[in-house]
């Protein structure tokens, strides 16, 4: 036990100092840290959905989408601009604050979450992922053509001039001087997604060894034993969709802050596929394999920029640096899958006898 508090103690000091110490390589890095950490809270979410309870989730991205757009609402001049009697309500303008940004992006996408479930409770597999595909398709579409004739979220030009999370009265989107040392706005955001991280790591694993999480195993390994045993499968994948979804809320309300600007373009199907290839390729349902993987395949486009960069001027610019960068990534994928097909860090099997060796 105290070797375990010993790692978790140095660990915790590692991810406190890593910002500090990135920023003087550049605030891009930093910046790259601070999306890993918006994708970890992505892939806890769609962890409890996928790699607890079994349900594959295309869609996923539209909670993410619901999350950004509600922030960027709430903390932007938009409303207000659009709508008379806001203004009138509000003359000085909308400026949510952070304490009640993250239950309203939790609440909102469990909702939608809820909606996405009741429909399709009765599908699995294959025809689970199209229809969740096409809710993620919907929402997207929306978000697209919802300028007219009542323009709400401003259609592909997206929303701006979104304010930065504030708590209080302090800012995150400022930085703040403490003697002659100098921590940027993207490093406090880092500190507040870190402490969002650990929360969330801290919910899903009380939730994974709670009689809900072996509830939501039973069903995954089959769903027709687990209703014989009592179980209610109904309300059980309700459940897995509404939590796994408030995750993807939360998450994508803190893009709208960090980002100040959202639009259509940043919630396409190919984030979803990412979302779920974090899953698959750390280890579904097993939370270190769960965050390792979205910490890689996160950091991993940016980090490989720099290498796509010199291939490039070594062909002679003949090699185009994006799809080479992408083409890297794929190879990697692929390798890793091949190496370790249940995931970099799998989840022990559990309730499997060890076999006895033949005498």
């Amino acid at each position: 036990m105290n070797k375990k508090i010993l790692v978790f103690f140095i660990a915790a000091l590692a991810l406190l100092a890593l910002p500090l110490v990135a920023q003087y390589f550049g605030q891009g890095w930093v910046r790259i840290l601070s999306l890993s950490l918006l994708y970890v809270l992505l892939a806890l979410g769609l962890n409890i959905v996928v790699g607890y309870a079994g349900l594959l989730d295309l869609g996923y991205v539209a909670f993410y989408a619901v999350g950004a757009y509600m922030y960027a609402l709430l903390a932007s001049p938009h409303l207000v601009e659009n709508f008379e009697w806001i203004a009138n309500l509000l003359p000085n303008g909308m400026h949510t604050p952070v304490w009640a940004v993250i239950p309203l992006a939790a609440g909102l996408a469990a909702l939608a979450g809820v909606l996405l479930g009741m429909p399709v409770l009765k599908l699995r597999g294959d025809y689970l992922a199209i229809v969740t595909l096409g809710f993620g398709e919907i929402i997207r579409v929306f978000m697209n053509n919802l300028e007219h004739p009542v323009n709400i979220t401003n259609g592909p030009r997206g929303l701006d001039r979104i304010d930065s999370m504030n708590l209080f009265g302090f800012s995150f989107g400022q930085a703040i001087e403490i003697g002659s040392y100098r921590i940027s706005s993207v490093v406090l955001y880092y500190y507040l997604f870190l402490l969002l991280v650990v929360i969330s790591v801290v919910i899903c694993h009380r939730l994974e060894t709670s009689r809900i999480g072996r509830a939501w195993m039973a069903i995954r390994e089959d769903e027709i034993a687990a209703k014989a045993m009592g179980i209610n499968t109904r309300n059980m994948k309700l459940l897995a969709f509404g939590m796994g979804a408030t995750f993807g809320g939360v998450s994508g309300s803190m893009f709208a802050a960090f980002q100040g600007f959202v639009s259509p373009e940043s919630f396409s199907l190919q984030e979803s596929v990412l979302i779920v290839a974090m899953v698959v390729l750390g280890g579904m349902g097993h939370l270190p394999g769960v965050i390792l993987g979205a910490v890689m395949l996160a950091a991993l486009p940016e980090v490989l920029r720099y290498v796509a960069g010199p291939l490039q001027q070594m062909s002679g610019g003949r090699l185009d640096a994006s799809i080479l960068r992408q083409l890297l990534i794929a190879v990697a994928m692929i390798a890793i899958m091949l190496s370790r097909p249940r995931g970099l860090w799998p989840a022990r099997e559990h309730g499997k006898a060890v076999p006895r060796a033949v005498r």
